[in-house]
């Protein structure tokens, strides 16, 4: 892949129906989000998103391009099959299409599908116990926490109908001994879920630097609590222009 090919892409804003360059700017956007939280892994770990319609095609990321680099005309369309369907000088990661795929061909409302190798992330799925109820974060998280075990890199198809068993009706994950992935009918629940968890994997790395006998369980009863307070979602939707008002500040032209 050359090095300036970003540079010489053309923007396929108006070329692409609306709803697919919507679902490419939103996209883009979350590259750029985590790029920015530096949650990012050079080139590696991947996004994804379903564009509207019966054909099940989606978006993903160029394999080659940092995620601070990605826009919305450098995303990657393709099918379940993983075969590209625009020119393009980018090519995927197979890794990528082997997650993501199985859960968009399962999951009619996963529409955005995040997964991600952050260190806190990583360092809480390779816990025995898992996330743990250490944090209000965490409460709200768990609810809807799945797990699925190590399998290596994920280049075998026939993990995609373990993983989609895993996962069931929820909409994050702990990929045990790999990283964190986050589901969403939109990109902002996407985001924020994703927010959430990699939050309460940070504070339960910090809190057990005490170590494991001198940590605070929230009692069961605030776990319950939370979990009714929360069942009808968490806020993305209100959050969502706040950080693309963040990105147009600090990482402008995600959205050409």
């Amino acid at each position: 892949m050359p090095d300036d090919s970003a540079a010489k892409l053309t923007s396929l804003k108006g070329k692409v129906s609306a709803e697919e360059w919507q679902a490419r700017v939103d996209l883009a956007a979350l590259y750029r989000l985590v790029a920015l939280h530096g949650w990012d892994d050079l080139i590696y770990t991947h996004i994804s998103a379903r564009i509207p319609g019966p054909e099940h095609h989606f978006l993903i990321n160029p394999y080659g391009m940092l995620f601070e680099e990605i826009t919305a005309s450098s995303l990657v369309k393709i099918d379940l099959e993983g075969n590209i369907l625009q020119e393009t000088p980018y090519f995927i990661n197979p890794a990528g299409f082997t997650i993501h795929s199985a859960i968009h061909d399962a999951r009619e409302d996963a529409r955005f599908v995040m997964h991600l190798h952050s260190d806190q992330g990583v360092a809480v799925a390779a816990q025995k116990e898992g996330l743990l109820p250490l944090s209000q974060h965490a409460l709200i998280v768990l609810p809807r926490l799945a797990y699925h075990d190590y399998e290596g890199i994920a280049l075998n198809l026939d993990e995609r109908e373990r993983l989609v068993a895993d996962i069931g009706d929820k909409t994050l994950m702990l990929l045990r001994n790999h990283g964190t992935l986050s589901v969403g009918e939109t990109a902002a629940d996407c985001w924020v879920g994703m927010f959430y968890l990699e939050r309460a994997c940070k504070q339960q790395v910090m809190a057990l630097s005490a170590g494991r006998d001198n940590v605070l369980f929230a009692p069961e009863a605030s776990q319950n609590e939370v979990k009714a307070q929360v069942a009808r979602g968490i806020g993305g939707k209100l959050a969502w222009p706040g950080c693309l008002r963040r990105l147009d500040r600090q990482m402008p032209g995600y959205d050409g």
